[in-house]
């Protein structure tokens, strides 16, 4: 598919109120749809604005299965498995937010291999 036919689709699917195959249509191009936005109509500019406010606040599908992989390694304490998927995954731990979603194990083997900084709990 090429760039005008994919802005065609996402404007054709807002007009017609199809919001999901929308979201997942500009999810998928999002860095080429925010250079060229000016294609897209209103509406589907104003969706395009709620992603991009929507996607600083929350982890994707993709970040979020990597800490679930995370936090199941560190319970089972494969430090072999946890440290290939910290090595692929390293741009995912800079994220403040990304603690709430890590079990105890996972946050006392990540602490103790130096990859997060200790979190002082009262």
């Amino acid at each position: 598919m090429n760039i005008s036919e994919m802005f065609d689709k996402i404007n054709q699917s807002v007009n017609e109120l199809d919001l999901v195959h929308a979201r997942k249509l500009i999810e998928e191009n999002m860095e080429i749809i925010k250079g060229k936005k000016h294609f897209l109509s209103r509406n589907a500019r104003e969706l395009l604005e709620v992603l991009i406010d929507a996607n600083l606040s929350t982890l994707s599908r993709k970040e979020m299965l990597v800490l679930q992989t995370i936090n199941a390694y560190a319970s089972s304490f494969d430090l072999v498995g946890l440290k290939i998927t910290l090595k692929n995954n390293t741009e995912l731990l800079v994220k403040e937010d990304i603690l709430q979603y890590l079990n105890s194990d996972a946050r006392i083997v990540l602490e103790g291999m130096g990859v997060i900084r200790k979190q002082n709990i009262m």
